[in-house]
């Protein structure tokens, strides 16, 4: 490991005496106007190659900086045009980096560490060379990118449920720890979009609930919890994401709501993220006409980013676009305006371009061209260098990997995650008193139900999960996964098996009407077997078994919030969860069936 003297060296004196803390003294430690003339001074040494380079946040395929496995080197070779990430930040001076599990870049913590050293001693051996900012999207619950051993949480719309501040603070904390201690300094989470439309395809549970206060409440602590550890969070999509039926992923998400609309529901949680300090801002790959009429996307609207963020919102951090590989940001410019406008719109950090390349050098032509001023990318650069110093990175850039095993996953942290997700499984129907089940009484359980891919770095399939579960609380439990769409010969299958158990646990996810899931369901009721459902994503599916006398809701199927709903299932905790969005009614979905708020317990 190389030392602290050694580190400062490499950058050629540039950042010595820009001496930040670690962890809680990371923010706000120092003299800020002494700092900040010496950021400036690194800026000014900087070629405008190197300030183009600052701004990106690029991804790259495998485990080691150095010596990733030849299929990943095959996959730069044909995306990126290097070999390694040292090559990539060699090529183009990268200031930001992303993690993804489906690069190969998180096969263990310790690897982790290995890997992000490797990047920070390539960026820093490099003439003035500057640490790299590593980020990923560790959310919890459905969207994680490092998974076991390391500690995961229950999803927002979860910690949404659990309504505890102190439980979302205590997220960020521990999850900030973890991730500083593999190297991770900024994190794509929490998300501060206000989900009020149930058909919403890709934030719902994502998403803290339907409530902007509460939203807020939730986000804002959670931001603090990460800034207690000395890590970035990141809140997004701004302006707001929660009222969409398309996945900006594949298409433009077009968002109708007023003005006024927008200052009351999604522009408050925002607020509350930046009154609580947030280091960074993620955009929305959406048309919000009320907010900018000229059918761009958010990610490249003057008005929307440097108008209502920076002018009336008062924010001056780091504002990072949504991966500019997504459909919802290249349906009407192409690859090379895209980044460029984003710049002129407001934002610093330019993430994930599908083509680095012309990303790369379509900001360093309009440099050139006269487009964009170099005084323009200064403002970005130097948003990232004080970002960059605040975390410590300048004067700390490498993690000890011996730290890892007393950081990651440790019993204290994975005990953690245990008691919050207790507190958010929510009781949504128990007629009769079904719920709990006695093992005197009902001491045979069939575990049946869908079973989608698990989230990543968790054991999965959620039917084996909560057989295991219940197994070990004394139950004899089996599992026999039907699938997301189960057939006729599934469904029987299932009923033929209810018949020998004392009670079903059926586990649902996203339950349409007359589709496979609900014929399912209503099968095992009729055999007079008790059913009990765990609805393990959207708890909307309570409202399409109306012959169900117990259902729970989970709002995600990792182990974490799988097993509490064992514990809830067998008594040895009581459901304490209460509904943090609205469940409309399956027949008539203008009227509610359970409200904002609604919860069982005993």
């Amino acid at each position: 490991m190389p030392s602290r003297r050694t580190v400062l060296a490499a950058t050629a004196g540039v950042t010595a005496g820009l001496a930040v803390g670690t962890g809680a003294d990371a923010f706000g430690a120092g003299d800020t106007n002494s700092d900040d003339k010496k950021l400036r001074a690194i800026v000014a040494r900087m070629t405008v190659e190197e300030k183009v380079g600052q701004l990106f946040v690029a991804r790259f395929y495998g485990h080691s900086a150095t010596d990733p496995d030849q299929a990943d080197i095959d996959a730069n070779l044909k995306e990126i045009g290097v070999r390694t990430a040292v090559e990539l930040v060699a090529k183009y001076r990268i200031g930001g980096i992303i993690y993804f599990t489906w690069t190969h870049n998180t096969r263990d913590p310790r690897q982790i560490a290995e890997l992000s050293n490797g990047i920070q001693r390539a960026s820093l051996a490099q003439p003035r060379g500057l640490p790299v900012l590593i980020a990923t999207d560790q959310e919890h619950g459905a969207v994680c990118r490092i998974g076991r051993p390391a500690t995961l949480f229950p999803g927002a719309m979860a910690m949404g449920a659990g309504g505890s501040r102190a439980d979302a603070r205590a997220l960020g904390r521990i999850s900030g720890a973890e991730l500083r201690a593999m190297g991770v300094r900024q994190d794509y989470s929490p998300d501060a979009d206000v989900n009020v439309n149930p058909a919403n395809p890709i934030i719902g549970v994502r998403s803290f609930g339907a409530g902007p206060d509460a939203v807020g409440s939730l986000v804002a602590a959670e931001v603090q919890g990460y800034r207690d550890a000395g890590v970035a969070a990141t809140v997004k999509h701004f302006p707001g994401h929660g009222d969409t039926a398309v996945d900006s992923h594949t298409g433009f998400p077009v968002i109708t709501h007023s003005r006024e609309l927008w200052e009351k529901l999604d522009a408050v949680p925002f607020r509350a993220a930046i009154a609580a300090g947030v280091d960074s801002v993620m955009t929305a790959h959406i048309q919000f006409p009320a907010l900018d009429g000229s059918g761009d996307p958010a990610t490249l609207s003057h008005p929307v980013l440097t108008g209502i963020l920076r002018g009336e919102l008062g924010y001056d951090g780091v504002v990072v676009t949504d991966s500019l590989g997504m459909a919802g940001v290249r349906t009407k410019y192409g690859d090379d305006r895209v980044p460029v406008l984003a710049l002129q719109a407001g934002v610093d950090q330019l993430l994930d371009p599908p083509h680095l390349d012309i990303a790369w050098n379509a900001v360093l032509k309009a440099v050139r061209d006269g487009e964009l001023t170099e005084a323009r990318l200064d403002e970005s650069v130097l948003r990232i260098l004080r970002l960059k110093s605040r975390l410590g990175l300048l004067d700390r850039p490498y993690v000890h990997e011996k730290d890892v095993g007393r950081v990651v996953g440790t019993a204290q942290h994975l005990a953690a995650a245990d008691r919050i997700a207790e507190r958010t499984t929510t009781l949504l129907v128990n007629e009769g008193g079904l719920l709990p089940l006695s093992r005197r009484t009902h001491g045979t359980v069939l575990v049946v139900g869908a079973d989608p891919a698990s989230p990543s770095g968790t054991t999965g399939p959620p039917t084996g999960v909560l057989a295991a579960a219940l197994t070990e609380l004394g139950f004899a439990a089996t599992a026999l996964s039907t699938g997301m769409d189960p057939s006729a010969a599934d469904v029987d299958k299932a009923v033929a098996a209810a018949r020998g158990a004392d009670a079903v646990v059926v586990g649902t996810y996203n339950v349409t009407a007359g589709g496979g899931q609900q014929r399912l369901v209503e099968r095992l009721v009729a055999t007079g077997v008790p059913v009990v459902a765990v609805a393990v994503r959207n708890p909307y599916d309570v409202a399409q078994l109306p012959s169900l006398k117990a259902c729970l809701a989970t709002y995600s199927w990792t182990d974490v919030e799988l097993r509490a709903a064992a514990r809830v299932i067998a008594g040895q905790v009581a459901p304490h969860g209460r509904l943090p969005v609205p469940v409309p009614r399956a027949d008539d979905p203008a009227q509610v069936l359970y409200p904002i708020g609604h919860g069982l317990t005993y």
